[in-house]
């Protein structure tokens, strides 16, 4: 009975591993957009001071696995998601600098 508590508890710790939010020395890259892949690299946003925690709460990004979340520029520009740290204040603004996020 412990093997099989042991091997669903490794199973259980490595299966949550997807879902979790980009860490440091991490990137992830979003490949839908016509415009060109979005990198989001972890490491840039904890060396700009930030936690996980900053951006994944119930107002950003509720969930923290890719696709959870419908990303549109709409959203951006009006201070949502990525926009709401991008809007040229905390962040360089998204609108205006394309080529900052997207790549081709």
């Amino acid at each position: 009975m412990n093997r099989k508590l042991i091997a669903l508890l490794i199973f259980a710790a490595f299966a949550a591993i997807p879902a979790l939010a980009v860490p440091p020395g991490k990137s992830i890259e979003f490949t839908g957009s016509a415009m060109g892949k979005v990198t989001m690299d972890g490491q840039v946003h904890k060396d700009a001071g930030f936690t996980c925690k900053d951006c994944h709460n119930a107002e950003l990004f509720p969930k923290m696995k890719q696709g959870t979340v419908k990303i549109t520029m709409a959203d951006i520009y009006g201070r949502k998601l990525c926009g709401y740290c991008h809007d040229g204040t905390k962040a360089f603004a998204a609108q205006g600098n394309c080529n900052r996020c997207h790549v081709k």
